[in-house]
């Protein structure tokens, strides 16, 4: 899946071992991979958020990654909405993602300007409620994103 960023303005390339880092300190909460005739095309990790400002279990989502050769043929939208579901399903309060709002949009992901990430714009910074009210303040990824630093 390295080569699933390699066209993306917005990645710095470190998603691959963000994943790995994830899965050696045990912070990946959920893992799901999307596959076509026994071929992986697709992955998407989720993990506890850190979210001091929030009430319930909330998640964060992140990264998803799709092959270049199958992208727009829906293998990542299948793992945001399969994910989702599962999380809600097991009672989780919401999650936050950072990314593009036009692609996170469709999923119910929306910005209010309340969450911020270092400096990141808030329009990247968005959250899907299932449960309570929205959080808002400071969100703390998981230790793995530091190599995204």
């Amino acid at each position: 899946m390295d080569g699933a960023f390699a066209s993306s303005s917005h990645a710095n390339h470190t998603e691959a071992a963000i994943v790995r880092a994830l899965r050696a300190s045990g912070d990946m909460t959920l893992s799901l991979v999307a596959e076509i005739a026994g071929t992986v095309v697709g992955h998407i990790a989720f993990f506890a958020g850190r979210h001091r400002c929030a009430h319930g279990d909330w998640f964060g989502l992140g990264p998803l990654a799709v092959d270049p050769v199958y992208q727009g043929q829906g293998a990542g939208s299948a793992l945001v909405s399969h994910g989702l579901a599962d999380l809600h399903t097991n009672g989780a309060a919401g999650c936050v993602v950072l990314g593009d709002p036009r692609f996170y949009g469709r999923f119910g992901f929306m910005s209010d300007g309340a969450l911020r990430y270092g400096d990141l714009p808030t329009r990247y910074i968005q959250r899907i409620v299932f449960a309570g009210g929205a959080p808002s303040g400071e969100i703390h990824y998981a230790p793995a994103f530091d190599l995204a630093g």
